[in-house]
């Protein structure tokens, strides 16, 4: 086999296992996938900061676990480099909706960005929820990057066992 042959073997095999790994990532995390809007502020100091997030990722990853049990279902949501009042937490039919807004914060006015992968702005993300929740009782906490809500099962939906007799 020719030398160009193989090349083009080698660039086949290659596309074709790059591809395998995007698909499998894309069905694995892609509700992760977050769009993020980043906010114009008009005010005159924050001019710099504006112009830096032009250049600031769109898109990020907010990766959640969602398990349940007979009573709830718990939704754990990384969302690192926030604060608790930055979320806006809804049970919309059977959609936990999380919108939020994170905030670019620069922490040295000194020296310049070379790279800016985090995303900043507001952001919506949807999870759909294994059961119908009672929305009044759930409670949200925020720590370490990690929004967790606990959202208790409405009484019909909760799991029973059924026995089976002889």
């Amino acid at each position: 086999m020719s030398t160009l042959n193989e090349i083009r073997d080698n660039l086949g095999r290659t596309w074709e296992s790059l591809t395998e790994g995007w698909r499998y990532l894309f069905d694995r995390a892609g509700g992760a996938l977050t769009k993020f809007t980043p906010i114009r502020r008009e005010d005159h100091d924050e001019s710099e900061q504006s112009s830096l997030l032009s250049y600031s990722a769109r898109w990020g990853l907010m990766p959640a676990e969602v398990s349940d049990d007979d009573k709830q279902v718990v939704v754990k949501l990384e969302a690192p480099g926030m604060e608790t009042e930055d979320f806006d937490i809804h049970v919309q039919d059977d959609v936990l909706l999380v919108r939020g807004e994170k905030k670019f914060q620069r922490e040295e006015s000194k020296g310049q960005y070379h790279l800016l992968e985090r995303a900043y702005g507001r952001f919506e993300r949807a999870i759909p929820l294994p059961a119908e929740v009672d929305h009044s009782k759930s409670v949200a906490s925020y720590r370490r990057g990690l929004l967790q809500i606990n959202l208790p099962k409405t009484v019909d939906r909760k799991r029973r066992r059924i026995k089976v007799g002889h």
